[in-house]
């Protein structure tokens, strides 16, 4: 790879305005590996510029147009694909086939369903002698996290060429190579110059200079809920749009009548996948208090042959976490759950056994947790599972939505009918019955402190798009 030292700028690859650097850290060995520049807002000023100077063109191309260039990157993405999964498991250390087989496959995914939405997407409707149009937002400043790298870019991107909207993309500078190399993908695609422009950085110095400036239309923000209300205070100032997906701590019901062994063993490893670091997890497992044993014995025997080790090693389930900051912060809460008095079913502070160096944390499950413990209430973002028991449906209802966030609910029955009747009270954006497959159209994104907007398929879609009325087009 050899532009982690440069950005992509209006066609080309160019080098900084500035001379500040930082370490890309292996979470796995606690090394650097790769140093990347780090821009400063003239570089955010000159990457807007080409954005705002390739707007007009770009946004007047034909639907032909916009799906020959989104199926180039298709093919360009798939020839880089190999070489994606490895970068994303040596940066952010997912497993060698976890990052093969989930996260560089959200890219093509992702893409490949806009690529059908657009093919099909209505941008005119006529309503009486009224004419509703739906164009392109504009400039798109992109921000996006460490934790599901590409799937986050192509969440954006992909919608963004589809409207006809030109963008400036800061990607995590915990993890940035498979956006550096999604941006040669780009340009093998044939991208027009200044469509698509990339700016590594950090977040109050590039990603500040994108939410303030006042030539974007538009900021696309994943992460967390305390960055995420900065962006939207640095973007106050301009009026532009502020599209969020934040941080959640979601609920998963096991009603009485779901078979409990299973409903437990999917929840527990749906928490475990990434290392815990995915913001809708169901780290809240509600479960019947006269199930509660049952549920406990469960917990651990899913928990027991999850293997922790180095993400090169294929039978690794869980690698490290992203960074020293990321395991601090879980050792602290793994530690608060102890100290208020939850049970501890297995795992615990410390590393697991045999690994005395890297970021690695034990698969923790803690029981007889209260909704005022910091483990209920807190974002862990680690492989931490909060087990609480209650009484009846109403109970676990009303629990379940006290929290300040609403990005996803789970619900588990052995009727759909009365799981159905608990998804519709629940307050969050998704609700998962019963562990469906992941669908790529259905909507995402959050309530309350979860964000606002969504994304994927036609939902993604519609938030780089501005309507306009046209009163009078046809006559009366």
């Amino acid at each position: 790879m050899s532009h982690t030292q440069q950005f992509y700028i209006d066609g080309a690859w160019v080098a900084p305005s500035g001379g500040r650097t930082l370490e890309v850290i292996d979470p796995s060995t606690e090394e650097p590996f790769v140093t990347i520049a780090l821009g400063e807002a003239k570089d955010v000023d000159r990457a807007v510029a080409a954005a705002r100077r390739a707007f007009p063109s770009f946004a007047a191309t034909s639907r032909a147009d916009r799906l020959a260039l989104m199926r180039r990157l298709l093919e360009a993405y798939k020839a880089r694909y190999d070489d994606i999964a490895r970068a994303l498991s040596r940066e952010m250390g997912a497993p060698i086939d976890f990052a093969q087989r989930s996260q560089a496959a959200m890219g093509t995914a992702h893409l490949a369903r806009m690529i059908e939405t657009l093919e099909h997407f209505q941008f005119e409707e006529l309503r009486g002698s009224t004419l509703i149009s739906k164009e392109p937002i504009g400039v798109v400043g992109m921000i996006t996290p460490w934790n599901w790298p590409i799937n986050q870019i192509m969440c954006k991107v992909a919608p963004a060429l589809a409207a006809g909207c030109t963008m400036v993309l800061k990607p995590s500078e915990i993890a940035p190579l498979n956006a550096i190399l999604f941006a040669e993908a780009m340009h093998e695609a044939g991208v027009p110059k200044g469509v698509f422009n990339l700016v590594n950085g950090d977040g109050p110095t590039v990603g500040e200079a994108i939410a303030r400036h006042p030539d974007v239309d538009m900021v696309s923000f994943t992460g967390s809920t305390r960055a995420g209300i900065l962006v939207a205070k640095a973007a106050a100032d301009t009026v532009k749009r502020v599209h969020q997906e934040l941080g959640g701590k979601s609920a998963n019901i096991i009603l009485d009548d779901a078979d409990v062994a299973r409903s437990v063993k999917l929840g527990v490893e749906s928490v475990m996948r990434n290392s815990g670091q995915s913001c809708n997890a169901p780290t809240r497992m509600f479960v019947p208090a006269k199930r509660r044993d049952e549920a406990l014995a469960a917990a651990k025997a899913t928990v027991s042959p999850l293997k922790v080790g180095a993400p090169s090693e294929k039978d690794s389930w869980l690698g490290p976490v992203v960074s020293e900051a990321q395991f601090n912060k879980i050792q602290r809460l793994i530690e608060s759950g102890m100290k208020e008095g939850a049970t501890l079913v297995t795992g615990g502070p410390g590393r697991p056994e045999g690994l005395n160096r890297g970021y690695y944390v034990r698969p923790t499950v803690f029981a007889d947790v209260t909704d005022d413990m910091t483990i209920a209430r807190e974002e862990i973002f680690g492989p931490v599972l909060s087990i609480l028991s209650y009484e009846n449906d109403e109970e676990a209802i009303e629990r379940a939505n006290n929290t300040p966030y609403g990005l996803a609910s789970y619900v588990q029955s052995g009727s759909l009918d009365r799981a159905r009747k608990v998804a519709a009270r629940m307050r969050s954006g998704n609700v998962y019955i019963n562990y469906p497959a992941w669908d790529a159209g259905a909507p995402f994104g959050g309530y309350k402190q979860s964000g606002n907007g969504r994304e994927y398929a036609d939902f993604g879609l519609d938030e780089f798009l501005e309507i306009k009325g046209t009163v009078g087009y046809e006559a009366a």
